[in-house]
């Protein structure tokens, strides 16, 4: 009888953590973020995690070193594809940090897209040309129809999806399409998805795991405790008092 291949559900990648003796200079960037100084552990046990945390928390080499573990490359883009630019990239130390990471998976997808806002442009360009005429055509839409299109024609299908910022030229509209597709691709139940945004809309996907990064490290957050939120909820009660305020400051 022939056999059928299992084919397990999202999240695949289950843990990570930090190697400690693999760590050659804890003073040097990026061993010195915060996050890094204990021993460092992230388990992911829904389809969805979302990271919030402000500038400078190291957000981004997170998932860049996340990135690298499933094998593609630290400045986006996915398996087989030609590395982007890395001069687009505004921290290129993934490579870096996965030297140093540990990952547990069940099973291994390596199949997905890694996605960041500022290298969006070498990608879709790139695609555009190996695609000749009948091609994507990315490039001929606006910044944020270029996203969702790409979204729409690259991230739905069986893989690990991550996300560095997407909503960066989503308008609030926008931002529900993308929740939309997020929808779709959790309900296929072939698709983990790691992101991380300064959008309090992305932030509420419903059965998500939000996570704070801060100087104290990586914990499960609310979005109601989130900075992100308490500042654009004072800002709609009141908008003038509010920047007033906050430009007085």
């Amino acid at each position: 009888m022939r056999r059928t291949q299992t084919r397990l559900p999202a999240p695949y990648l289950r843990r990570i953590w930090l190697d400690r003796e693999a760590v050659p200079d804890a003073d040097a960037y990026p061993w010195c973020l915060p996050f890094l100084r204990e021993d460092f552990e992230l388990s992911f046990d829904r389809p969805i995690t979302i990271i919030v945390g402000e500038n400078g928390t190291g957000k981004s080499t997170l998932l860049e070193g996340i990135a690298v573990l499933a094998g593609y490359d630290e400045a986006g883009g996915g398996k087989g594809y030609r590395p982007v630019d890395h001069s687009l990239a505004r921290e290129a130390m993934g490579g870096r940090l996965s030297s140093a990471l540990k990952a547990s998976w069940l099973p291994k997808v390596t199949d997905g897209w890694f996605f960041r806002a500022e290298s969006f442009f070498s990608v879709a360009r790139y695609l555009d040309a190996v695609g000749g005429e009948d091609g994507p055509d990315f490039l001929s839409h606006s910044h944020g129809e270029g996203f969702l299109r790409f979204f729409e024609e690259r991230c739905q299908r069986r893989g690990i999806f991550i996300f560095d910022e997407p909503e960066s030229a989503l308008s609030p509209a926008r931002q529900i399409e993308f929740l939309k597709l997020l929808r779709r691709m959790d309900r296929l139940g072939q698709c983990q998805v790691i992101m991380a945004t300064h959008a309090p809309i992305l932030m509420a996907y419903p059965g998500a795991r939000l996570l704070g990064l801060t100087k104290y490290g990586l914990d499960p957050v609310t979005i109601e405790q989130t900075q992100h939120f308490r500042l654009i909820r004072e800002f709609c009660l009141d908008p003038a008092t509010f920047v007033e305020t906050m430009m007085e400051e």
